[in-house]
């Protein structure tokens, strides 16, 4: 059901209410299969549940509506800010046909048809072409090619929380609450984000859109922010591991399911176990899943020190056990784990997890 309500409130919306108003003003056309879709002209995130592209007669895309986090799929979904975009949409646009808006690069098309995986599993035997799938059977290509990187095509679309933004979703892009990282960098409660490393952003769609662009090896973003009429540029240093996100809902079948949760343990704490400190992963177990108890992929326990993989105990990204396994490893593979239990060292077995759903 998600994003249904949020969808039957914009379809359903009263044609003398603003919003309706808005709508009358654009062709609207609803597209709930993939199949003939150039997917290449409206590439995104796709494990977004909803999503609305504003653009023109020409494939000019004005801006993105949409977006989610690891809450919610509707944690940045709401009416009002919704009409904020139907308004600003119809303000690009007269300024596209006054021929004051700069026309931009069409991407390269790109069809279902073009993907091979795709097309074998799903069309063929004329299941429906979803959002998810394409995301998906482009990722599996990427290993199968091995040109999968997996900080930018499995951990998609980094929250902005993480960088201490809070956003008035009402409002758009209007700052509710700035710390961390944005508020050292000079941001403030009631600016509105205005660009992303000086492209111009509208909607948390587009700043989401833009943002998972960033290189996951860059240290700096610069961030526009509109203050009272003046724009102001914003130098953010990015945190450590700036790019993860939690990749529960996502349900890819390139991501080497694990099924326990573990805390980095401090270089001290390290120390005190003669691990090795400085790029170390070792961590501690916090939670063990039901599911790993069920088909007994692993004997981990709450408490447990996972310190090394395959014999390795070092990972110039990782910094915990269960990260090192998802990026190094293959969805479905055994590794072999160094735990410590009670102060007494041992190895297990763990057997990852491949995620098979309806395709």
């Amino acid at each position: 059901m998600a994003g249904r309500a949020f969808d039957a409130q914009v379809v359903l919306s009263p044609t003398d209410s603003p919003r309706g108003k808005l709508l009358s003003q654009y062709v609207c056309a609803r597209i709930t299969r993939m199949d003939d879709i150039d997917v290449g002209l409206f590439e995104r995130d796709w494990n977004n549940t909803l999503y609305y592209f504003m653009m023109n007669a020409d494939e000019q895309i004005y801006m993105r509506y949409g977006g989610r986090d690891a809450r919610s799929p509707d944690s940045y979904l709401n009416l009002s800010s919704l009409e904020l975009a139907l308004a600003k949409g119809l303000e690009l646009h007269s300024q596209y046909q006054r021929g004051e808006l700069k026309k931009t690069d069409r991407p390269k098309p790109l069809f279902p048809r073009e993907i091979p995986l795709l097309v074998e599993r799903t069309m063929a035997r004329h299941a429906c072409v979803e959002c998810h799938l394409i995301g998906d059977y482009l990722n599996v290509h990427r290993e199968l090619d091995g040109k999968l990187d997996k900080l930018t095509h499995m951990y998609r679309s980094p929250d902005i929380r993480a960088l201490g933004i809070e956003l008035d979703v009402p409002k758009g892009l209007v700052v509710k609450e700035a710390r961390g990282a944005v508020a050292t960098a000079g941001m403030i409660a009631g600016d509105r984000i205005a660009a992303i490393n000086g492209t111009p952003v509208w909607t948390f769609g587009d700043l989401q859109h833009y943002y998972d662009k960033v290189n996951r090896n860059a240290d700096r973003i610069q961030m526009t922010v509109d203050r009272a009429g003046t724009l102001i540029d914003l130098p953010i240093a990015l945190p450590e591991r700036w790019w993860w996100t939690d990749l529960t809902f996502r349900q890819w079948t390139i991501e080497p399911r694990v099924y326990f949760d573990s805390v980095p343990l401090t270089d001290q704490e390290k120390r005190d176990l003669g691990l090795e400190d400085r790029g170390g992963f070792a961590s501690k177990v916090k939670r063990v899943d039901m599911f790993a108890e069920m088909t007994k992929s692993h004997e981990l326990r709450v408490g447990d020190i996972v310190f090394g993989v395959d014999g390795v105990q070092k990972d110039e990204v990782a910094n915990t056990a269960e990260l090192f396994i998802k990026l190094r490893k293959t969805a479905g593979e055994t590794v072999t784990l160094d735990v410590i239990r009670d102060g007494k060292r041992m190895q297990m077995k763990l057997k990852s997890y491949k995620m098979s759903f309806r395709k």
